[in-house]
C-alpha cells in the first residue's frame, strides 16, 4: 500500500513495558496479531497512546521491531518520530525505515520556543531523510509548537509528506485543512474528533488509542462511513464517543492499557511518571467497554 492509499482504522499501539524496562515483546505481538485479525487497516507504533515521549531510544527501537516483525507485511506500520533536535529525528527516521516501517509518523518536541521556519526546517528534514510515506502529526494539547494552516499548506507541497493526522479536536480546522491543500493531504481524525463527522467532510479514517480497545466498532463505523450511510454511522457512533469521553476524563495511556488488562492483555501500567488509573477510572473504562459490546 503506498501512501496516497492510507486509509481507515489505524489504533495507536500502547509500550508494553515491565519494572525493569524490557518491552515486553510476547504481550505486543499478540496485541497486533489480535488487531490485525480483528481487520484493522493499519498499526501506528510510538504514537502518543505509545508513551514515546517516557521510552529510552533502545526502547522506542524494540517496540518498532515487535511490531514491524509481528504484522509481517499484512497491513502497513507507521512509527513515530519525534525529537528535540532535527539530527535526533533524521537518525530516528532513518533507523525505523531501517527496520521495516512503511511509514513515519513525524512528531516535533520543542523545549525552547520556535519560529515557523525552524519548525518547518524540522519536518522537511524528516521528509528528505525518508524514502517511505511521511504523516505529520499535530496535538496542540500537548505539544509546545503546533502547526498554523499556512505551515501545513507549505509541507504539503513535500512529496513525501502524504498525510496529516490532527489531534486539535477542531474539526472546522480539519475542514480548513483539506481546503488549504488542495488534496494533497488525506486527513485522519484522532479520539479527540468525532470520526464519523471527520469522514463526512472528506477524512480517510481515524489513527486512535481507542481502536485498540474497540478494533471491530471501530471498522463497523469505518465502513458505514465508507459506504455513506450516515444514519447507520452515528447509531454506532454514539457509544463509541461515550468510551471517548471517559478517557478524557483520565491520561489516555492509563486508561487503553486499563482496559487492554481488563480485555485479558497484559500490558502493565503507564510509564512513570504518569499515574495508573485511579479505581473510579476502572470503573468508568470498564462500564464504557461493557457499552459497546468490547468486554
Amino acid at each position: 500500500m503506498t501512501g496516497s492509499e492510507f486509509h481507515g482504522v489505524w489504533p495507536y499501539l500502547v509500550s508494553p513495558v515491565d519494572d525493569a524496562g524490557r518491552v515486553l515483546d510476547q504481550v505486543l505481538a499478540r496485541l497486533c496479531e489480535d488487531l490485525i485479525a480483528a481487520g484493522v487497516h493499519g498499526l501506528v507504533a510510538l504514537g502518543s497512546t505509545g508513551e514515546f515521549a517516557y521510552l529510552s531510544l533502545a526502547q522506542r527501537r524494540r517496540v518498532v521491531q515487535v511490531v514491524v516483525e509481528a504484522t509481517a507485511g499484512r497491513v502497513p506500520v507507521l512509527a513515530g518520530v519525534a525529537s528535540t533536535s532535527v539530527a535526533g529525528a533524521v537518525a530516528m527516521a532513518r533507523e525505523w525505515q531501517q527496520l521495516g516501517c512503511d511509514g513515519l509518523l513525524a512528531m516535533i518536541e520543542a523545549y525552547f520556543p520556535l519560529n515557523e521556519e525552524g519548525i518547518y526546517g524540522y519536518f522537511a528534514a524528516i521528509a528528505s531523510a525518508s524514502e517511505r510515506p511521511v504523516v505529520l502529526y499535530t496535538n496542540p494539547k500537548f505539544q509546545k509548537t503546533d502547526l498554523s494552516l499556512a505551515l501545513i499548506g507549505r509541507l504539503s507541497r513535500l512529496p513525501a509528506i502524504c498525510h496529516i493526522k490532527d489531534a486539535s479536536g477542531d474539526t472546522g480546522r480539519l475542514l480548513s485543512i483539506l481546503a488549504c491543500t488542495e488534496g494533497r493531504l488525506g486527513v485522519f481524525a484522532a479520539s479527540a474528533h468525532i470520526p464519523a463527522c471527520v469522514m463526512l467532510i472528506g477524512g480517510r479514517g481515524w489513527m486512535a488509542g481507542p481502536a485498540c480497545l474497540a478494533p471491530h466498532q471501530s471498522i463497523a463505523l469505518y465502513e458505514q462511513c465508507r459506504a455513506g450511510h450516515w444514519e447507520e454511522a452515528m447509531a454506532l457512533q454514539r457509544p463509541l464517543w461515550q468510551l471517548n469521553q471517559a478517557f478524557a476524563r483520565h491520561n489516555l495511556a492509563a486508561c487503553i492499557k486499563g482496559g487492554l488488562a481488563l480485555q485479558g492483555y497484559a500490558v502493565g501500567a503507564p510509564l512513570p511518571p504518569q499515574s495508573p488509573l485511579t479505581p473510579q477510572g476502572q470503573d468508568e473504562v470498564r462500564q464504557a467497554l461493557q457499552a459497546i459490546g468490547a468486554l
